[in-house]
């Protein structure tokens, strides 16, 4: 189980109705403090106009998977993030549960359009009986109708293979995905493509200050995208820093790590293409990826 203090609660709160609206712009209707997220499939925008090769982008298997022991590292203090399909608890961050690879929350909609895909895959399947319960649990942090049995049932369905399929089906629809298309539209490369998906993981879609689109704003007022003309070590190390004036003005994200000794640490090192091997800190722990 990771630790409290590994796992900071994420403001996924601020969602946007579209994750796909990433792709194409940073405006976004908030509808309400935790709105359920009718997300749908990313749709073709602008174009791409990121110079890296096909081995130097996330869409690469391998480098996809490193992004994803980046982000486990910081989310459960493991790099083995294949091991979280079955994690579990509630964060006390109100949001109720927080479960599986990317942190899906009962009270903010990515968990029912989880369990809701899962029982398209699956119908019957052994979360079946808490559609109605999640239905009714958006934008709460409240258990009705989940307890006691639902952590069992969710570890049980960990075990199953479409399970596993539903979550990195999500994880790719409504975060990697939109992240990293955004990331090749600004003219990004591996790493900046890692660091648009580890702070939409974190923060959210959406266009308030502390989401996603909000910190690209802010970032973006400061200096210019590859895709604008800018340097993109200029641009990522404004982005970092709009991240982390985000991250400051709550108190769950006092401590920014993962920004100052991770990303910034690759960012320093000109490593663009996130090219192992990799040496980083994530609160007080070190991991490294050799290759």
């Amino acid at each position: 189980m990771p630790s409290a203090h590994a796992r900071p609660s994420r403001p996924k709160a601020l969602h946007v109705a579209m994750a796909a609206v990433l792709i194409t712009a940073v405006t976004a209707t908030v509808a309400s403090a935790r709105p359920h997220r009718t997300t749908q499939p990313p749709k073709p925008g602008a174009t791409a106009t990121a110079t890296a090769s096909a081995g130097d982008d996330l869409n690469n298997p391998h480098l996809k998977d490193i992004a994803q022991q980046l982000v486990s590292s910081a989310e459960n203090s493991s790099l083995d993030w294949k091991a979280q399909f079955a994690y579990i608890e509630d964060i006390k961050d109100g949001r109720g549960y927080t479960a599986g690879i990317i942190g899906f929350c009962s009270g903010t909609g990515d968990m029912l359009d989880l369990l809701e895909h899962y029982e398209k895959l699956k119908p019957g399947n052994p979360l079946s009986e808490y559609l109605p319960a999640l239905r009714k649990l958006n934008g709460s942090a409240s258990h009705a109708g989940l307890d006691p049995s639902f952590t069992a049932a969710w570890k049980k369905a960990a075990q199953d293979p479409v399970f596993q399929q539903a979550q990195t089906d999500e994880r790719d629809r409504v975060y990697f995905n939109p992240s990293v298309m955004q990331a090749q539209t600004d003219g990004l490369h591996a790493l900046g493509q890692f660091i648009y998906y580890d702070a939409i993981v974190m923060h959210g879609p959406g266009d308030e200050p502390v989401s996603f689109g909000g910190i690209r704003a802010a970032a973006m007022r400061k200096a210019r995208t590859p895709a604008q003309g800018g340097d993109e070590k200029t641009y990522l190390a404004a982005f970092l820093d709009a991240r982390r004036a985000a991250m400051k003005t709550e108190a769950a994200h006092e401590e920014t790590d993962r920004v100052d000794t991770e990303q910034l640490v690759f960012l320093r090192a000109g490593n663009l293409g996130l090219k192992p091997p990799l040496a980083w800190k994530v609160y007080g722990e070190s991991f490294k990826i050799d290759s």
